[in-house]
């Protein structure tokens, strides 16, 4: 009764499983270099890094905007009984009279308005603080456009880590289906010894044990697959819930170049090293910019207006001014000099932020360079195993068939091929991704991989 209910059971569960791959079928196969040219188009974060990088562009054209004259026009209605705003407001219009200079004019007028028009410019002539503020935005424009280089190295990476996860899951399936098929026929055998008055029962439930087992694992296997299917779609940013097929195996990445040059590439090619050195840049012109606070500026203006009692817009009388100002600040309180010291020890840190990230780089493409050749060694023991243990499993078969072996010894040893199967998929997979991580440690990954 258990045994038929634990059969009902992985009947359910392979029956929810095939109807769940038939309504989510791949839309379509894709090879990995149409794959990386679609996520570098339609993927979100690259997408988000080049808004980014355009709008710190258009932050240098706010930072130059600093240079021009500003040019205002105001247009202002004033009414007062106040003795000076009055006084004012007539002299504006040319209406002042004689009457005006009478005591009880003077002390206490009648209520009067303005309408004041007036167009003004402003021109810097000397400003300290526009020259480092157009610096920094100019280094923080050329940080964010390295940001989506980096962003794009990093995309294509993982499409390229997601198209051999699916390369893997998909091997990983087929050795999953090859498992049941040799499970079915050790079944099949012990079925024929226990027929035959050869075999004993328990043999037999064994075998079946092992066939359930194995049918287990082919449904992760299944689901393993689609939600690396999943995952790649999710990447090249095509509409959820739609799974994608890779068209055939990932091409292994072939190293040519020393580890000591792509070392000396890895400082000249990695976004994240030339970001450290531009937040260096940008740190000093920061510095720059705290210690122009000390300094004068020199402005020039200009205003022409008009002056009406009765009409918006209207000319009772006009008049012009023009000059030149300096403004100096003498004391702020110890800010600028708090600004300052805050702006040194932050170029200090980016420094040494350099600095670190610049010995990292090396050990990475140091340690990449040993992973990668530790892949391939153990890609060969790896199908060196594969070939005793299918041979293992070959003379157990002959060996059980012929009475000589127990079950139990051949499902151990198929066991360990089945083990030995999904180890090789495994590093071969590795084998290509270590290949791919050299490249990506030097900073050069989508140069080389779309070669």
């Amino acid at each position: 009764m258990t045994r038929a209910l634990i059969l009902l059971a992985l009947c359910a569960l392979t029956a929810v499983h095939t109807a769940t791959a038939t309504a989510m079928e791949p839309a379509g196969r894709w090879s990995l270099k149409e794959a990386i040219e679609t996520a570098l188009k339609e993927n979100n974060l690259v997408k988000a890094a080049g808004y980014g990088a355009e709008a710190a562009n258009f932050g240098v054209a706010v930072a130059r905007a600093g240079y021009y004259p500003g040019i205002f026009f105001e247009e202002s209605l004033a009414a007062s009984n106040a003795p000076t705003q009055t006084f004012m407001m007539k002299l504006d219009q040319g209406r002042f009279s004689q009457n005006d200079f009478l005591i009880s004019n003077l002390n206490h007028p009648s209520t009067h308005q303005d309408f004041r028009t007036a167009l003004t410019i402003q021109q810097p002539l000397y400003n300290p603080s526009l020259s480092p503020m157009r610096e920094i935005a100019e280094k923080t424009a050329e940080k964010e456009s390295l940001g989506l280089e980096g962003a794009r190295q990093d995309i294509a990476f993982q499409v390229f880590r997601l198209y051999l996860e699916i390369q893997k899951a998909t091997a990983r399936r087929s050795a999953a289906e090859q498992a049941i098929g040799d499970a079915r026929e050790n079944v099949r055998l012990a079925r024929v010894r226990s027929a035959a008055g050869l075999g004993l029962r328990s043999d037999e439930l064994r075998a079946r044990t092992h066939l359930a087992t194995m049918e287990q694992q082919n449904i992760t296997a299944h689901n393993n697959l689609l939600l690396a299917q999943l995952q790649l779609a999710n990447t090249l940013g095509l509409p959820e819930g739609i799974p994608v097929d890779i068209a055939g195996p990932a091409t292994t990445l072939a190293i040519t170049i020393p580890a000591q040059e792509l070392a000396r590439t890895a400082q000249e090619s990695r976004s994240d090293l030339q970001q450290s050195r531009v937040e260096l840049d940008r740190s000093e012109a920061s510095l720059k910019l705290a210690r122009s606070a000390y300094l004068p500026t020199v402005s020039a203006f200009a205003s022409y207006q008009m002056d009406s009692r009765d009409t918006p817009l209207g000319s009772d009388n006009d008049a012009w001014l023009a000059g030149v100002s300096l403004k100096w600040q003498i004391f702020d309180g110890f800010k600028r000099g708090s600004e300052r010291d805050r702006a040194a020890a932050s170029r200090a840190a980016a420094n040494e932020l350099l600095i670190n990230r610049t010995r990292e780089s090396s050990y990475q493409v140091t340690e990449s360079y040993l992973r990668h050749k530790e892949s391939g060694q153990r890609l060969e023991v790896a199908r060196h195993a594969l070939v005793d243990a299918e041979e293992t499993v070959r003379l157990l078969t002959k060996r059980y068939e012929n009475s000589l072996a127990t079950l139990v010894d051949l499902l151990d040893a198929q066991t360990a091929l089945n083990q030995v199967r999904a180890n090789l998929v495994d590093t071969e997979a590795d084998y290509a991704l270590a290949g791919g991580r050299i490249y990506y440690t030097a900073g050069i990954f989508l140069k080389e991989i779309t070669k």
